[in-house]
């Protein structure tokens, strides 16, 4: 790169101006993208996990749940959906802390490129895999019976919630890879509170089923509105106020984790 290019790029300050940043980050989402050609196995983890989830829901739980597997498909594809969604937001974590112990980041940071481009770039394309993956059980879904009785208004704010959601949940992603000393301690962590946090709430069973004491928690769980809400937009049935509170919540995780994994990312520049 010549000396007038990185001038013209970096805006002569120093700093990166807006639409060149925008534009560096879309190159390096769509360099985590294109990596799958030479990792296949990446696109397998977004592919075969939701693929099982939604056989052994349905087969293993659905003529217990609800007296056959179409129906509680019926029911619980869209609980399956936000669970895949937060579990697929671990691989994130994986992915972002074996860059930064390898040295990626550092190598990509040490180009004349916006700083934060490299991060966004990741999480850009990881939100991209996971539209794949919701695609992917839904038209699974689909084959075995499932169906979308809403309307495509629906199923595209559908679409748009739970993508909003992913997006604000992958600052703890960032957070937890930056902060844990290992891919192996990042799986750990993330698991621990991801499996409490989906089974308590009503992606898989009626909160009415549920203890009264437990009801108080999964009430306010944001599991349970984003599945009430991804469910109702789907099928076309009221979604009350499950939409604004999980739009609430996703706001509330950005606003706490996303300062927190950005400060943690710039720190490892000093």
């Amino acid at each position: 790169m010549t000396t007038a290019t990185l001038t013209d790029t970096l805006g002569g300050r120093g700093r990166v101006r807006p639409a060149a940043a925008l534009r560096q980050t879309a190159t390096m989402a769509w360099r985590s993208l294109v990596s799958v050609k030479h990792n296949p196995m990446e696109l397998v983890d977004y592919s075969i996990t939701p693929i099982m989830f939604v056989f052994l829901f349905t087969y293993v739980f659905g003529g217990q749940m609800a007296g056959s597997p179409q129906e509680y498909l019926q029911y619980a594809l869209a609980g399956i959906i936000v669970q895949n969604t937060l579990f697929m937001s671990v691989y994130t974590a994986m992915s972002l802390n074996s860059d930064l112990t390898k040295g990626v980041f550092d190598r990509l940071r040490s180009l004349p490129i916006a700083r934060s481009a490299p991060l966004f770039g990741r999480i850009t394309a990881d939100l991209a895999k996971q539209l794949w993956a919701m695609l992917l059980m839904i038209g699974l879904g689909t084959v075995l019976g499932f169906r979308i009785t809403g309307s495509l208004a629906g199923f595209l704010g559908a679409t748009l919630l739970l993508l909003v959601f992913a997006a604000a949940v992958s600052w703890t992603a960032v957070l937890t890879g930056m902060l844990a000393g290992d891919a192996e301690k990042v799986q750990v962590f993330a698991f621990t509170f991801i499996f409490p946090l989906t089974f308590t709430s009503s992606a898989f069973a009626r909160v009415d089923t549920m203890p009264g004491w437990l009801q108080a928690w999964v009430e306010i769980n944001p599991v349970t509105h984003l599945s009430d809400a991804f469910r109702g937009l789907l099928l076309g049935t009221p979604v009350e106020d499950s939409v604004m509170w999980s739009l609430i919540w996703a706001a509330g995780i950005a606003a706490v984790f996303m300062p927190l994994a950005m400060r943690a990312y710039r720190s490892r520049d000093q």
